[in-house]
């Protein structure tokens, strides 16, 4: 079972699939997540791509340590990973407080990325979310994170899938209600003390390939979230998946893969090395 070591000496579980020659793609999940719930994309994935997957610390095997985490240490438990995979570069793909992540790590670790896909997530934490948030870690610490299940699943799947989709989100995610109640509760408040101003004013500076997902149903990081951040990158483009709500990777895995798939393959063509020139075209 592959480990990655970050910084601080947690081991962070990854697993990489797909074909070995393809350019890679990082996977990065959300809040309570681990990396089965990108099993439908790591299947789609398999004969185009390298994927490689991986529990963000305080989720599925990797360590839980104690105390405070933060968004911009998970990134860096990211570029550990790839660098334990062997890994130059990647097409980063994050989800929820995954894609936080996955800016962080296009503005610190630029050469790092190939491209970037953000889905369901946001670039700033509003007073109603904050306050979900908190209500959902206090729920963790006094009643358990079966509790929390309950609470977090009608605002991860839209209203006409929940009955069809809800058998999946015990063994995909996207919140593993097995992780213990501090690890859940570290992540939500690594969310909470993000300075999001500083993360906005920076976006500008991203230049990769960008991709912002958003499903119309969404109501924990709705269309406006993603129109924001669409709107603060300079290479970003938009797309809405009708009925899609925040699990839109599982509850609409069909037309979500192969938005994906399009996107890192037109992201693929453009793509140029650090230190190579790009071609000019005479």
């Amino acid at each position: 079972m592959p480990f990655a070591i970050a910084g601080d000496g947690t081991r962070i579980h990854y697993e990489v699939t797909g074909l070995t020659k393809r350019a890679p793609v990082l996977l990065v999940q959300g809040l309570g997540g681990e990396k089965n719930s990108w099993n439908l994309q790591r299947a789609a994935l398999a004969l185009r791509h390298r994927t490689i997957a991986f529990d963000n610390r305080g989720a599925g095997r990797s360590d839980k340590p104690d105390g405070k985490y933060n968004l911009e240490e998970m990134a860096d438990d990211a570029i550990a990973v790839l660098d334990a995979a062997g890994i130059e570069n990647a097409h980063v793909v994050g989800l929820s407080m995954g894609g936080a992540i996955s800016q962080i790590i296009a503005l610190k670790h630029p050469n790092r990325v190939r491209s970037l896909t953000l889905v369901a997530t946001a670039c700033r934490n509003h007073a109603w979310r904050e306050e979900l948030l908190q209500s959902w870690a206090t729920t963790a610490e006094t009643q358990g994170m079966t509790a929390v299940g309950k609470e977090a699943a009608r605002w991860m799947i839209g209203p006409r899938s929940f009955r069809r989709v809800l058998p999946a989100l015990g063994w995909m995610g996207p919140l593993q209600l097995f992780n213990p109640a501090n690890a859940f509760v570290s992540q939500v408040r690594a969310i909470l003390s993000t300075d999001d101003g500083a993360l906005n004013t920076e976006l500008a500076n991203i230049v990769c390939p960008t991709m912002v997902v958003v499903g119309n149903q969404d109501v924990l990081t709705p269309r406006g979230d993603a129109e924001e951040i669409a709107s603060l990158i300079p290479t970003a483009e938009l797309v809405i998946i009708s009925g899609g709500a925040h699990g839109l990777h599982i509850e609409h895995a069909s037309t979500f893969n192969r938005i994906l798939l399009e996107f890192l393959g037109r992201a693929e063509k453009v793509f140029v090395p650090h230190g190579h020139a790009a071609a000019v075209a005479v």
